[in-house]
């Protein structure tokens, strides 16, 4: 362990003149980075035998229990049989201390995270559900040995809640034996004994917190934030923790975090929705806002640390896979950087821990130096990233800006610059940026036949992307035509109706019109706020929405009655 040098052996034992001697089979060198630290020496003659008793317990004691709890790693046994043979394997496991959980009846449960993927334990496991464990007092010398029952968990809600956890497994020991201070060996820590590896997965309480905040995500819960920080001269990021006991939920790189705020002189709250420029492992929320409208310039000009924030579950279908090994090509424009900053970060972050990073290329587009954001944040990140990720910054005005040390490229971010930088290859393009900027650079790409599938954009303000179709473009369902007739509307939760025509426009105009006060933020279907429950009947779109809906679910700022073939369908009730 002094090494975290990992080997493994196989081999069939047989007799010699001396001891025994090990046919070998196989030898293989195993992942060592979930290994921690620490230097070994002797507390007594290794050749002296254990003196102490064995003791046999019935179930895990206090003292058991502890040691499992505290524990960074352990050893466990598993085989199968084949060829008429049964063949043994031993591995180690490690984590953050107490990354294995003991339940009241006695059932560890142990978070299995990305390691050299042989499957030698879980894949026994499956096929015999029998494991033997050992853990280590490494101070002490005690052995705590288990033999009993393993079961691999693949679905589960705690597999996301637990970070970096790829899947689960589940030990329900039978027989137990502790041996205090049977082994002669002893192990300290190192100065800086940690794995990074280890250091980047989570513990139990944090997967329990996640999940209470889980059954919170439909609820607008109380935020504090933790620190404010200028990121350039227009754009300041707010990081924000829970204030309600419940931990954060786990969001997906490029989601955007709803907000409610109450401006000053203001009757009601508004909503809005700021892209999220954390990633899922930093364990914070983090807003980066741009000043600009009323809800930002309050922000930016009244917003202090310890001040709370009202705030909702992250949403939003504009994401990346970090697993993905298709080189990424993120194309930012202004405050756009925000969640391509997000979508980098968690890239960089499972690349590291899993030792092989998506190749990406970042391009920024600024109007100077001083409007952009996050320089010594993109430079970690490439240093970072072994060489598998490469920022383009790109200004329109290089004032007080040189060359090589400030920006790589003049001008804008067009298709000349893409095709001079870019080698040629298969790319995933995400573009985020005002709507012209994003219109432009899409019907670039499409122009040089990227398929559609390949082309994954966010345009915020106004406008949204109008795609093209031919060779290579996603086909999407057509939209229903819109009723011509009136058509009676409920409100089940409000005991109201109101009576749709087509001059009513949207059914939240038409809520809004009946005294309803839904929440919606963008009125244009791109940030899912007014995301409502269709209890009855059917309706469609004006325009295509830009987040997933279930077939019961509905976007009321675009939404409005369908074309029915029969007068007695022809009614809609709404969760509002």
């Amino acid at each position: 362990m002094h090494t975290r040098r990992r080997n493994r052996m196989n081999g069939v034992i047989g007799e010699a003149e001396h001891g025994f001697r090990v046919d070998v089979e196989q030898s293989f060198g195993n992942c060592p980075r979930y290994i921690q630290l620490r230097d070994v020496s002797y507390a007594r003659d290794v050749g002296m035998p254990h003196a102490g008793e064995s003791e046999a317990l019935t179930e895990l004691d206090s003292s058991a229990r502890a040691m499992i709890g505290g524990a960074d790693s352990f050893f466990v046994a598993s085989y199968a049989d084949r060829d008429d043979r049964r063949q043994v394997d031993v591995s180690h496991r490690g984590g953050r201390a107490g990354f294995v959980r003991v339940a009241d009846d006695g059932t560890l449960t142990i978070p299995d995270f990305d390691g050299n993927l042989f499957f030698n334990t879980l894949g026994n496991m499956v096929l015999t559900g029998r494991a033997g464990l050992l853990f280590i007092d490494y101070a002490t010398g005690d052995m705590l040995q288990m033999t009993g029952t393993a079961e691999v968990i693949f679905d589960s809600p705690e597999i996301a809640a637990f970070q970096g956890a790829e899947r689960l497994w589940t030990f329900e020991p039978q027989t137990i034996v502790r041996r205090r201070g049977a082994l002669a060996l002893r192990w300290t820590m190192q100065r800086e004994p940690w794995s990074p590896s280890s250091l980047l997965t989570g513990d139990w309480n944090e997967a329990a917190s996640r999940l209470r905040a889980a059954e919170l995500s439909s609820w607008w819960r109380p935020f504090t934030v933790t620190k404010i920080v200028d990121e350039s001269s227009t754009i300041r990021s707010f990081h924000l923790q829970p204030d309600d006991g419940a931990g954060l939920l786990p969001h997906r790189a490029g989601q955007h975090l709803p907000i409610r705020l109450t401006l000053p002189g203001a009757d009601k709250p508004i909503i809005r929705n700021y892209t999220l420029s954390s990633a899922p492992s930093d364990g914070i929320y983090r807003i980066s806002v741009k000043r600009a409208g009323a809800a930002s310039r309050y922000l930016h000009e009244t917003m202090r640390v310890g001040d709370v924030i009202e705030a909702r579950a992250p949403a939003g279908d504009f994401t990346i896979d970090a697993r993905e090994t298709r080189p990424a090509v993120l194309l930012a424009g202004g405050v756009g950087i925000t969640p391509m900053l997000a979508m980098l970060r968690h890239i960089v972050y499972e690349g590291v821990r899993k030792q092989r990073v998506r190749p990406t290329y970042l391009f920024h587009a600024a109007r100077t130096k001083a409007e952009r954001p996050f320089g010594p944040e993109l430079a970690e990140l490439v240093e970072t990233s072994f060489n598998a990720v490469k920022v383009i910054r790109v200004l329109s005005d290089p004032t007080g800006a040189d060359e090589g040390a400030d920006y790589e490229a003049l001008g804008r971010i067009d298709m000349a610059l893409l095709t001079r930088v870019l080698p040629f290859d298969d790319y995933d393009f995400y573009l985020c940026g005002p709507p012209a900027f994003t219109q432009a650079l899409y019907d670039g790409l499409r122009a040089l036949n990227i398929a559609d599938a390949r082309i994954h954009a966010e345009a915020f303000g106004p406008s949204s992307l109008i795609r093209s179709s031919g060779i290579g473009a996603i086909a999407q369902a057509p939209m229903r035509p819109a009723a011509t007739k009136p058509v009676p509307v409920a409100f089940m939760a409000s005991a109201k109706e109101a009576r749709w025509t087509p001059a009513s426009g949207t059914l939240l105009d038409l809520a809004e019109a009946r005294g309803l006060s839904p929440e919606f933020s963008c009125r244009e279907g791109t940030c899912g706020t007014c995301k409502t429950k269709l209890l009855r009947g059917a309706v469609t779109h004006i325009r295509q929405p830009g987040v997933s809906l279930a077939d019961d679910e509905v976007l009321i700022c675009s939404a409005v009655p369908a074309e029915q073939p029969s007068a007695e369908e022809d009614r809609i009730h709404l969760d509002l």
